[in-house]
């Protein structure tokens, strides 16, 4: 193993795909509007000569590969590399990897990593990586440009591979900022009726800190760290996992839990923060203590209902009509006034409406999320999502002052029902003596929940 060598496979199960063919693979490099020559030809013609340079002399001088290219105006473009491919699928080889399919997807990365001896070796393989599936896109950032990121995109369900990754990166202190894992309880944390939950992982580091420990090949991806770096006022230094706060919201039961594309140590549980599953997956640098202290208020922070689903009437309907616990209740169906829910938000945020005692109802935020989109225009919403809930409810009210909704309030701290203007929102309530009582710790795992589904004989015995 030598540094080149280290890149280029890197750069191979990053967006390595094989086919049949026994002379030709290819490397994507899903660079999308960051790399679209419509968007920005001049930074086009430096990704081509990055790959003739760079890429293509260190295929010809390891590997006897010739290298092309290929691009599309959406920004992907794929290198085309060609030749007797027998050497490389053989290294491969060596390193357990199988040259089929889209590498990265079951690629382990374990066997490759004990032979990265040194820190030039390791910084060169995730070289390697950044270039291929590391996102220089400025959307890529902790909420303002003040925190840029760079982000490592990887589709599929291979847990393991991006847990290698984190402790690589660890290995010559470039400590990662986040990881989205690719599961609903990290990309639907609020509607379990969200079908589109699978949208792989993206981890995601600060770039200060990846300037420092890290490196790129490609001139591109360097200058476009460089750029995004002086959007910051100042420089910032990432800390280890095992001291970091944690700020935990709470996140709704997602029947995808139990997705049979989850590795077998995720399937079946609910995680309740990106860092619970890194607890569950053992890794050394996982905060233990701090995810058990949030043990002791699981009920605030699990919700076997949909915390905020909006749709259609139809579907609500459709939803009520399927589900027997939500189907069997009574509702009292009563016109509530915009104006008061708004007034009532107002003077207390954290307002819990329709409850049965004092720390159980639905949250008025939610509410009124619900409200601003059964009663905006068509042009007042992005999809599903209104823009900027308060400001469309107070031009509503502003137009009438008597401007009501429909509400309808179970019997049972089931979902609230919201409807008009052919759309409708489902609200689950917060109750957390009752959703304590569906969880229990795995026997295998101390860490990992289980939550069983929740019954009327649960809701009744509150």
């Amino acid at each position: 193993m030598d540094t080149d060598k280290a890149y280029l496979l890197g750069l191979i199960i990053g967006g390595g795909i094989f086919g049949n063919a026994e002379d030709v693979f290819s490397i994507r490099l899903p660079y999308k509007k960051w790399g679209s020559y419509l968007e920005n030809p001049q930074r086009a013609g430096e990704i081509a000569g990055d790959i003739f340079r760079k890429v293509g002399q260190m295929f010809r001088a390891i590997y006897n590969l010739s290298v092309q290219y290929e691009a599309t105006p959406g920004g992907t473009w794929t290198i085309l590399c060609e030749g007797d491919t027998t050497m490389i699928k053989e290294d491969l080889s060596y390193y357990g990897i199988i040259c089929e399919g889209e590498l990265r997807g079951n690629a382990d990365l374990s066997p490759i990593i004990e032979e990265l001896i040194d820190d030039n070796l390791k910084r060169r393989f995730i070289a390697g990586l950044a270039d291929t599936i590391g996102s220089m896109a400025k959307s890529q950032r902790r909420f303002t440009d003040e925190h840029q990121i760079i982000s490592f995109e990887i589709k599929g369900y291979n847990f393991k591979f991006v847990c290698d990754l984190c402790r690589l990166l660890y290995s010559i202190n470039c400590i990662p900022d986040q990881i989205n894992w690719n599961h609903p309880n990290i990309h639907c944390t609020s509607d379990p009726y969200y079908i589109q939950w699978n949208k792989g992982f993206k981890l995601r580091i600060l770039l200060d800190q990846y300037a420092q420990f890290g490196a790129f090949a490609f001139r591109t991806k360097a200058e476009t760290s460089n750029e995004n770096r002086k959007l910051q006022r100042k420089t910032h230094i990432a800390e280890i996992c095992e001291t970091r706060d944690m700020h935990i919201t709470p996140s709704t039961v997602h029947p995808a839990e139990n997705d049979v594309r989850l590795p077998e140590i995720i399937r079946g549980g609910h995680y309740i923060h990106f860092r619970h599953f890194c607890v569950v997956m053992g890794c050394e640098h996982a905060p233990y203590c701090k995810i058990k202290e949030q043990f002791e208020h699981l009920g605030e922070l699990i919700n076997p209902f949909p915390i905020l689903h909006k749709d259609t009437y139809i579907q609500i309907e459709k939803i009520l009509e399927a589900d027997s616990l939500l189907s069997g209740r009574n509702y009292d169906i009563v016109n509530i006034n915009a104006g008061s829910l708004l007034k009532t938000y107002n003077e207390n945020r954290n307002t819990l409406l329709y409850g049965t005692s004092a720390n159980n109802g639905y949250p008025i935020t939610e509410i009124l999320q619900a409200v601003a989109y059964v009663i905006a225009d068509d042009n007042e919403l992005s999809g599903k999502r209104p823009k900027g809930y308060i400001r469309i409810i107070e031009r509503h009210v502003n137009n009438d002052q008597s401007l009501s909704v429909e509400v309808r309030k179970p019997d049972l701290l089931t979902p609230l029902v919201i409807v008009g203007n052919g759309r409708g929102a489902l609200i689950g309530a917060r109750n957390p003596d009752v959703y304590r009582r569906l969880v229990m710790n795995s026997s295998e795992n101390e860490y990992k929940l289980l939550i069983r589904p929740i019954t009327e004989e649960d809701l009744q015995n509150a």
